[in-house]
């Protein structure tokens, strides 16, 4: 069986480029008008996707949570106000796909609660991600599911044995494997990008991608020379800008330039097979030194 699923308009596999999704989220802090140049911005940089969260607030904020007061933009508000501001409805996401489609990029979202995949599933996206967070809500797994579409399952705080029953659970079709340390932003020590390679064994059959939330560019490259199929970092047009996940995001120029070292690394890695190249051969006539022996 070929580690292999096809995501939109890319396959993601072993043999294939590393598929890199710029990771929205909701760094667009509710304004429609960011994330169309969050978009636009991620076609700069050639990503294959940018990806976007849903969430039903009441649905997945637990209630002790949902009462708690927040110094926001918006002024201090509950938690679960706060929510709200930064979820687009159905005609936003309309126009986010219509906006999509005019660029030729493919945009899917991490699907949080059940309600949500109800909601996103007229939009027929290519995919859906299981957030970290997600990953031992069984209902959640066997919603998405049953959608028939592929799935990308991020492993953040998660243990193996919990890893496994998800598995268990949805099977390996159509389905992607991230490694990620859901910390933000992640301290290297704690990235552990070796796990890459330990889930590539462990799930023979599915491809393995990395999701990073570090700040910097180098174990983003470093795992594709690991294994890893697929990238996904947070794409922001500030780290300044307020919210939780800018500062382990990546601006935009940075994006350019994490998918031109990930493509540097995948020509660099070769086939493994030894061979004198014609490039080599002038070097070679001038300084290799012959023993009676070669």
């Amino acid at each position: 069986m070929a580690r292999e699923v096809k995501l939109g308009n890319q396959l993601v596999g072993d043999g294939h480029p590393a598929c890199v999704v710029a990771e929205i989220g909701i760094n667009h802090n509710g304004d429609l008008e960011i994330a169309k140049r969050m978009i636009d911005a991620a076609v700069n940089a050639g990503v294959a996707a940018v990806k976007f969260q849903k969430r039903t607030p009441e649905v997945c904020t637990p209630p002790e949570q949902q009462i708690q007061m927040r110094e926001t933009p918006w002024g201090y508000i509950t938690y679960l106000d706060y929510r709200y501001k930064v979820e687009f409805d159905q005609e936003q996401y309309q126009e986010i796909d219509r906006h999509c489609k005019s660029k030729d990029i493919d945009w899917f979202v991490s699907v949080w609660d059940e309600p949500s995949v109800d909601f996103m599933e007229p939009f027929r996206t290519p995919a859906y991600k299981i957030p970290s967070a997600s990953l031992t809500d069984h209902g959640l797994l066997r919603r998405v599911r049953a959608t028939d579409r592929p799935m990308i399952l991020s492993t953040g705080m998660s243990t193996m044995q919990q890893i496994h029953k998800a598995v268990e659970l949805v099977g390996t079709d159509n389905l992607v494997i991230t490694h990620a340390t859901s910390t933000y932003p992640c301290e290297p020590e704690e990235l552990n990008l070796k796990m890459i390679e330990t889930l590539r064994e462990e799930f023979p059959n599915v491809p393995i991608g990395y999701s990073g939330h570090e700040v910097g560019l180098v174990p983003s490259t470093i795992a594709v020379a690991l294994g890893a199929c697929m990238v996904e970092r947070h794409l922001t047009m500030d780290r300044a800008m307020w919210g939780s996940d800018q500062a382990a995001s990546v601006e935009p120029g940075g994006f350019e330039r994490l998918v031109k070292y990930i493509r540097v690394t995948e020509e660099a890695l070769g086939d493994g097979v030894k061979k004198v190249y014609d490039s080599e051969m002038s070097s070679l006539k001038k300084l290799r030194r012959f023993s009676g022996d070669d």
